[in-house]
């Protein structure tokens, strides 16, 4: 088992936003890790305190994806943080390494972690 992690901003806090950026997130870590759907077996969501139209996991249910376990939170309200983000957490049955992981954060979350997105 291995995990990938990512996150993306929205503008607006609607759900359509929350949808898009939620699917484009997870599109470019599948696409970036060359993941076999099949093999994704829960994904865990966080959100800050500022988007509440929608659930993220909400999104990739619509797009087909409905036997991932999914589970959605509230990020952790700390000063100064990045607001209107999602993170995603994505564990996945496999043996690549931690190492051979390609983390994603896009938009404004580049941000949150610059050096793990190098050639994204």
């Amino acid at each position: 088992m291995y995990s990938i992690r990512g996150a993306i901003t929205v503008e607006r806090d609607t759900k359509e936003e929350v949808f898009t950026a939620t699917t484009e997130l997870f599109e470019k870590i599948v696409e970036e890790n060359n993941l076999n759907i099949k093999d994704v077996f829960t994904i865990i969501f966080t959100a800050t305190k500022d988007i509440k139209s929608a659930y993220p996991a909400e999104a990739l249910r619509n797009i087909g994806l409905k036997h991932i376990s999914y589970m959605c939170m509230q990020e952790m309200d700390v000063e100064n943080s990045l607001n209107k983000c999602i993170r995603i957490l994505v564990l996945v049955n496999g043996d690549k390494r931690q190492s051979e992981v390609k983390n994603v954060y896009l938009r404004e979350a580049i941000n949150l972690r610059p050096e793990l997105n190098e050639g994204i």
